[in-house]
């Protein structure tokens, strides 16, 4: 395997251009797959790599189940540094284990709570609660999800900016943008290299939801308003924030008071985000293969060490 085990785990670093560019070039849809694929691709990888790293680290701890031939130098030689790198991997898999179980766990948590919270009313598409504390959020569901906004806020938003803020919320159902952002935080807890990626779809799937919104009221100054007065106004929810994070409201209303995004299926080369667009899927490419030989090198030396 050589150093090619490693790479993945330092191949995400290949992706930090593209987060940030992406944001500010691309459509936000665009920008909202291409960052969470490259995270889900590059987690993947490193999370294979720090496997086949902790076999060889686990069959050089005495009392371990594997098989003895899997300590022989001959396995021991194909992984570099092995008393130190395979023997690392085992506590790092299980904190990514950990941090990807604890997100999941809040996740589902933060769900049932606020289903729990909507107990007794009709199962409609808009939840209208009778509550002084100014929110609304997207709460995902088996069925299309509802919205859920508080009295508090409808009563500080005209007319057209609640039809804004119901657009929002609902272009959050509908581009199911709950799963991006739970697949981004997934992969930032199995490699911390990737949280820029994560900090920048939690921007994108407001921004793709912004623009939704701003084609079904047909006003992006409405959509800038609502937004911008929903951010003054609202207070963190004990029970909801999981689900009411409105993002950096300042760079939302900049872009929506500027023009709307072009939709490109692909950036052009020629361009600074077509330059970061492609040096990260060439690092994802290059660290799918080093994944993918690694692990068929790991199988075929292992399995020539077992003896029969």
């Amino acid at each position: 395997m050589g150093v090619f085990v490693l790479l993945p785990l330092v191949l995400p670093l290949t992706a930090w251009p593209v987060a940030r560019l992406a944001e500010q070039r691309l459509h936000p849809r665009a920008a909202t797959w291409l960052l969470t694929v490259t995270a889900c691709a590059l987690a993947l990888c490193s999370t294979l790599c720090l496997t086949l790293l902790m076999v060889v680290g686990t069959a050089q701890l005495p009392g371990n189940p594997l098989p003895d031939a899997w300590s022989d130098d001959e396995v021991r030689d194909a992984v570099p540094y092995d008393e130190v790198a395979g023997q690392a991997a085992i506590p790092a898999l299980l904190a990514v284990l950990a941090g990807c179980s604890r997100v999941l766990w809040r996740h589902l948590r933060v769900r049932r709570r606020a289903e729990r919270s909507l107990a007794g009313l009709p199962r409609r598409t808009v939840a209208v609660l009778s509550d002084p504390e100014p929110y609304a959020y997207a709460l995902p569901g088996r069925d299309r999800g509802r919205v859920v906004v508080s009295t508090g806020m409808l009563i500080r938003l005209a007319a057209r900016e609640r039809r804004a803020l119901f657009a929002h919320e609902k272009a959050h159902l509908a581009g199911g943008h709950h799963r991006f952002l739970l697949l981004v935080q997934l992969a930032a807890r199995a490699n911390p290299f990737l949280r820029p990626l994560r900090t920048a779809v939690s921007y994108t799937v407001e921004r793709w939801a912004d623009e939704e919104a701003a084609g079904v009221v047909r006003s992006r100054q409405t959509v800038a308003r609502a937004i911008g007065k929903a951010a003054l106004v609202s207070r963190p929810h004990p029970v909801l924030a999981g689900f009411a994070a409105p993002g950096p409201v300042p760079r939302r209303v900049a872009a929506l008071l500027g023009p709307a995004p072009a939709v490109h299926v692909w950036p052009s080369l020629f361009t600074a985000v077509g330059v970061a667009a492609w040096t990260a899927a060439a690092g994802t490419m290059i660290s799918a293969l080093s994944s993918a030989t690694s692990a068929v090198t790991l199988f075929l030396v292992l399995k020539a060490a077992t003896p029969l």
